[in-house]
């Protein structure tokens, strides 16, 4: 059982503590106009094609309501663009502007850091070991979401 106490306390202060720098990391003097939450938004828009506000919603697991206010207070900012559809103009592609594209290599950067970092020290097996179990919480975690 000792086990098990000292794993949930690693899980939940990770948790709050990979928040705080993430934020510290990103939102610095040159991104200080947005917020974490903005910046997982940024990310989910990416650098590819532009996409639509509903396959955006779906990634973040938002409403298109809740995505709708993100994404106007970050078109003003300057992070985002907004085009309509040639073919069909009631649809919107959304892309990034050329310093939303900025902000979402810093994030990039700070969850290759992060992630390079933790596996640094760990073996094959290790490795495989913590994916695993990473995989098996991310389907736990999932399995609420259908409910």
């Amino acid at each position: 059982m000792e086990s098990f106490e000292a794993l949930n306390e690693v899980m939940v202060a990770l948790f709050r503590e990979i928040n705080e720098v993430e934020e510290r990391s990103i939102i610095t003097q040159e991104f200080g106009d947005i917020t974490n939450n903005d910046m997982h938004v940024i990310d989910a828009i990416g650098i590819g094609e532009p996409k639509n506000m509903s396959s955006i919603a779906r990634e973040l697991s938002v409403t298109m309501g809740t995505l709708t206010i993100a994404m106007n207070s970050l078109v003003k900012k300057g992070y985002v663009v907004r085009q309509r559809g040639r073919a069909d103009r009631r649809v919107v592609y959304i892309s990034l502007s050329e310093k939303g594209t900025k902000a979402y290599h810093r994030h990039k950067r700070f969850h290759e850091d992060m992630v390079k970092n933790a596996v640094k020290e760990l073996t094959e097996e290790e490795l495989k070991a913590l994916l695993k179990a990473l995989r098996s919480l991310s389907s736990w975690v999932k399995s609420f979401e259908e409910h």
